[in-house]
């Protein structure tokens, strides 16, 4: 590890339990005592808080070699734990983005005096931020650390397989690509041995139920499924079978997801079911098998879930798909013809992050008390998060009351603190966005968060809430401090959360598309059920599928279609770019788009000759899923929001590839 020894920054790549975390952390701890680094010198950063309470004695172990210690801070820390944490200093601090930024804003915290001594910051899942606006608030949060410590940081990402560490590690830099770093790949032990992939089709998730407790017994199985509201459900639906059954998703308070993490890591013949909260790293024993509810959306995190298997001496990498629809198991053959092929999705950071930049203008004002109209750039200097519509938005917030000005120097304004000043602007502090939940409560014990849904829609008798797994009657709902009371009831309960499909990629909609044309992903098994539910899909697909071009379907008394296979996001951009063509009222998918009734051949080809393609149209109303959008000009809000719609590549791509024409 001698980059991380001569304080390079550095992208660190290794497979799940490849020990990443010790490729960071012992050299830092040389370096540490070589140096003799004092007080906090080492910010260990996460994107769960459930893996840094999984890491902090691992970490705090390695440091007690050397008299140095660790400790964890973030939203679920008691207040006396904080106040030994500021007053001793621990030598690695384990938190979040969020939570760091909580304390430079707090008036609790000295910070330029806290982190006087910070020298290195570690990244743990560093493939977690950069996709993400978190990633982009992190590395504005770096450069305000590095101007408070008076040095440059060094940077240490933790990785899985990724398709572009080179680009990974550019962008962990901020721009100012001069210092020194390497992409680590440490030499692991090769192995020939192809992972156990099987892919079934079960129809239904009570079906997929009935599999999980036939199969395996007396096993350890994690079960992953895509959203809260199937772990739920699914969970229920494996209890009703005499199934132990564990739950863990991110509406589960701490508390919850622990008892249940603990319960199953100590336990063999059980299941747990959970969303992504259990793809990152977080230690649940030894594990026997992976069983995945329909595909995943990306190679990476299919890989991730893989490689929580296979650690043990004698055990094999597997994953078991159970596909519940014949859309779902189209899904995941394209995905696994991506990843048989090799391939894994680039990280790549949203674009126009503005909405981070107006977030950023505040939290430095309340970092500072003031922030200066012409001085500001010297804490970021030239990350891209500031663009050149920078200057605009800041003039925006002193213009709309978010910032009053005096003289050059700007302070909280009033609009500030009525958006944004609840519990001292701990709403400031998280770029993401959630719809609001209540709070749900079993007498004094939180059970978890619940929608509004559930709590407003009209039912008959009393109201059932599914919620870790097991059921609620409501007894009151206080609508004014959102908490739900509640008490265990044996009845049925129900399960929702609200949320939008991220859509599928391009290189992934191509894999499907491959499936129908009958290139089997090799090293995946189908099932019996699996190869007959395949072979009626691509019957229903034979007109539209061609192996050396798209097919664009005229009918001659209805509404065309051109079956691009293009990905969700360069159909969107191609249906912005086409009005005279394509249907305004369609439902944007993966596979095609519905011409207008009375398209031709030739209209369509005029269009594409010389094409001018536009960015995504976007409703007002989507601007909430964009937080902080309400703190940027209304038409840069929704410039910024359509650029991250937008797949423009792969629509010039599909533009030039040769079409034929069918008339069915």
């Amino acid at each position: 590890m001698a980059p991380l020894l001569r304080g390079d920054d550095a992208i660190v790549l290794a497979p799940t339990a490849g020990g990443k975390t010790e490729a960071a952390v012992l050299p830092l701890l040389s370096a540490m005592a070589e140096q003799n680094w004092r007080g906090t010198s080492v910010l260990y950063l996460c994107p769960l808080r459930a893996l840094l309470n999984n890491l902090g004695p691992r970490i705090h172990r390695y440091a007690q070699w050397l008299g140095r210690s660790a400790a964890v801070w973030h939203g679920d820390v008691g207040p006396v734990d904080r106040r030994r944490i500021l007053s001793e200093r621990p030598d690695f601090l384990l938190t979040t983005p969020e939570s760091l930024e909580a304390m430079l804003v707090s008036t609790k915290v000295d910070a330029r005096l806290y982190f006087a001594d910070l020298r290195a910051v570690v990244i743990d899942e560093v493939h977690a931020f950069a996709g993400d606006d978190r990633g982009w608030h992190l590395l504005a949060v770096l450069e305000r650390l590095a101007r408070l410590s008076g040095r440059p940081l060094q940077r240490i990402g933790l990785s899985a397989t990724i398709g572009n560490p080179a680009a990974l590690l550019r962008w962990l830099q901020g721009g100012f690509t001069e210092r020194p770093g390497e992409v680590v790949a440490p030499a692991a032990e090769t192995s020939t041995a192809v992972p156990d992939l099987t892919v079934d089709y079960v129809g239904s998730l009570p079906n997929a139920a009935k599999l999980v407790a036939a199969l395996h017994a007396g096993e350890k199985r994690l079960v992953f499924v895509n959203s809260r509201r199937e772990a739920e459900e699914l969970g229920a639906q494996l209890q009703q079978l005499d199934v132990t059954t564990f739950l863990s998703h991110g509406s589960l308070s701490a508390a919850e997801r622990r008892r249940a993490e603990a319960a199953f890591s100590d336990a063999r013949d059980t299941v747990i079911v959970a969303t992504s909260t259990l793809e990152l790293g977080i230690d649940v024993g030894d594990l026997d098998r992976v069983i995945q509810i329909g595909p995943t959306r990306t190679v990476a995190s299919f890989l991730q879930r893989l490689g929580r298997t296979g650690r043990r001496a004698g055990t094999a990498r597997n994953c078991l798909f159970l596909c519940t629809d014949h859309d779902q198991l189209l899904q995941t053959l394209g995905m696994l013809a991506c990843w048989a092929d090799g391939w894994v999705e680039p990280i790549t950071a949203p674009p126009a992050p503005r909405h981070i930049a107006a977030q950023q203008f505040m939290a430095l004002c309340l970092q500072e008390h003031r922030i200066g109209r012409h001085r500001w750039r010297d804490w970021w200097g030239t990350l891209p998060i500031f663009d050149d519509t920078a200057d605009d938005i800041l003039e925006h917030l002193a213009t709309e009351g978010f910032f009053e000005a005096d003289g050059d120097f700007l302070h909280i304004g009033p609009e500030a603190e009525r958006r944004y000043g609840r519990r001292y602007f701990s709403d400031l502090t998280a770029v993401f966005s959630a719809p609001p939940e209540f709070l749900v409560l079993a007498g004094r014990t939180e059970i978890g968060t619940i929608g509004t849904d559930l709590l407003t829609e009209e039912v008959n008798g009393p109201r059932v809430l599914l919620l870790g797994g097991r059921s609620w009657r409501v007894t009151y709902i206080d609508w004014n401090r959102r908490r739900c009371f509640v008490e265990a009831t044996d009845n049925g309960g129900k399960a929702k959360w609200s949320g939008l499909s991220a859509g599928w990629s391009h290189p992934i909609t191509r894999g499907m598309r491959a499936i129908l044309l009958r290139n089997d992903p090799p090293k995946v098994d189908l099932t019996h059920r699996a190869q007959s539910a395949l072979a009626d899909i691509r019957e229903t697909y034979t007109d539209v599928t061609d192996p050396d071009r798209l097919v664009v379907v005229l009918p001659d008394d209805s509404a065309g279609r051109w079956w691009t296979w293009a990905g969700t996001a360069a159909n969107r951009t191609l249906h912005a770019s086409l009005p005279g063509l394509v249907d305004p009222r369609q439902r944007i998918d993966e596979q095609s788009l519905r011409l207008l009734p009375g398209t031709t051949a030739a209209d369509l080809s005029a269009a594409l000759a010389d094409p001018k393609l536009a960015l995504p149209q976007v409703d007002l109303k989507a601007l909430a899923g964009l937080k902080f959008s309400g703190s940027l000009p209304p038409d840069l809000a929704r410039d910024t929001l359509a650029r991250r719609l937008a797949d423009t590549e792969s629509a010039v791509s599909v533009i030039a590839e040769p079409r034929v024409i069918r008339r069915v």
